[in-house]
């Protein structure tokens, strides 16, 4: 049974037919365009970007997306993979480029990332002054310790089969889910995404809506599979060209970045670490 979503941003909201289905954005502030890519998970949404979005619309003219299958998007059964992300993010990055006829900056959290820099690959939209010209990954996937081996065939994923068809099989996937978007559940996960019991109430309270909708199983599925994992991202993150910022915390379940040696050294890559957890924004 859904409960009724409330809209998690202030500002205008939008839809997209896009490629990766019908999805929803917020639009608010006058000025160059930010778009703002939130991350996957059991309850993903826009709203884990509120913060920038609500502090960079004071100079900027700033874009959050719903990713497919999560907030006020199209949460239709599909096959949600590696491919779909990043063309959301492509088209995405298309509409606000025909719109706004300068360049964009883009902000994405943890495995968005990989999506992030998927789409830059392609070309399409490109790295250069007249499309994206600046790229801040908040703690993203790829760097921990062990993590050089990501190296495998473009466009491959970490999908475990066998687990993926588990949870394929019958409502062994929706019971998964279930138990995973329990308030305590999440709430439990928030603090060790915090590594802290001081979260951010707000985003609990809507987190526990956002899992309530109808058709909210089948993304955070994808995820758990490591279907959504990216085999090849070290590549992709190599082939940036233009300036990456990686700003990531030293709290919580989310700190390991021994694994980032090989990008530091990189003239155009750029890191800081805070004391905070994930979510440093």
């Amino acid at each position: 049974m859904s409960v009724d979503l409330p809209r998690p941003l202030d500002g205008e909201v939008r839809s997209l037919e896009s490629r990766a289905g019908r999805l929803t954005y917020y639009a608010h502030g006058e000025g160059e365009p930010v778009l703002l890519v939130h991350s996957i998970n059991a309850a993903g949404s826009a709203i884990e970007m509120k913060p920038l979005f609500e502090r960079l619309s004071e100079r900027y003219r700033v874009y959050a997306l719903d990713l497919p299958g999560f907030g006020l998007s199209e949460r239709s059964e599909r096959d949600y993979n590696i491919a779909l992300y990043s063309t959301a993010v492509e088209d995405m990055l298309h509409l606000i480029t025909a719109t706004e006829h300068q360049s964009i900056r883009v902000v994405s959290l943890s495995l968005s990332s990989e999506f992030v820099a998927r789409a830059l690959a392609h070309g399409a939209v490109g790295q250069s002054a007249t499309a994206v010209d600046a790229f801040v990954m908040i703690t993203p996937t790829g760097f921990r310790r062990g993590d050089d081996k990501r190296d495998g065939p473009a466009g491959s994923s970490r999908e475990i089969r066998w687990f993926s068809k588990l949870l394929s099989l019958g409502n062994i996937g929706k019971r998964a889910f279930n138990l995973l978007s329990r308030p305590k559940t999440i709430r439990y996960f928030m603090k060790r995404t915090w590594g802290s019991d001081n979260i951010d109430e707000d985003l609990w309270h809507y987190d526990t809506l956002t899992t309530q909708q109808s058709g909210a199983h089948f993304a955070p599925l994808a995820f758990l599979s490591g279907k959504l994992f990216s085999k090849d991202c070290h590549a992709l993150y190599r082939n940036l060209q233009l300036p990456v910022l990686v700003l990531h915390g030293t709290r919580g379940d989310f700190k390991d970045f021994r694994g980032a040696e090989w990008a530091r050294s990189l003239a155009n890559w750029r890191f800081i670490a805070y004391d905070t957890g994930a979510l440093v924004h």
